[in-house]
């Protein structure tokens, strides 16, 4: 068992060394679409690259929803296969969002090992995420556009 002090060494270790390996601006919250945003997370036991919709507003989480299921098909089969939908995903705190993520298992931040394998999922997923976000941004982005 690591002290708090340790644990978060280990984690900026962890975001230093994969910031080393993969050194590019990733898009994360500068999509331009409010409680819009994709996320890397890590814990003990799994990785996750995520696009989590957040929107307070329900009926604008909705319609974002709705425009990323409406490419579900060239998401899935052009981007990331396995991707798990979620439109009432909860969060830690009890936010209720939406999300939309792939996810690594069987490795840890505190497992140095498993380390190189992260990174590259980190990043083949998040590309993913983030070409087809561009591809289909202006659709994404207009309100006005019904899905």
């Amino acid at each position: 068992m690591y002290s708090k002090e340790e644990a978060l060494q280990i984690k900026k270790n962890f975001w230093i060394q994969f910031a080393e390996t993969h050194p590019r601006k990733w898009l994360l919250y500068h999509t331009k679409i409010k409680d819009f945003s994709f996320k890397f997370y890590i814990d003990n036991k799994k990785a996750e690259v995520s696009l989590d919709i957040e929107a307070k507003d329900l009926e604008k989480r909705k319609i974002y929803y709705e425009k990323i299921i409406s490419l579900q098909s060239i998401l899935t089969e052009d981007f990331l296969p396995e991707i798990q939908i979620d439109d009432q995903y909860r969060l830690e705190n009890g936010k209720q969002i939406v999300r939309f993520w792939v996810e690594q298992q069987s490795v840890s931040v505190n497992n140095p090992k498993t380390w190189p394998a992260v990174f590259d999922f980190f990043y083949e997923k998040m590309d993913a995420f983030e070409r087809f976000f561009y591809e289909y941004e202006d659709y994404i982005r207009d309100l006005e556009i019904n899905t």
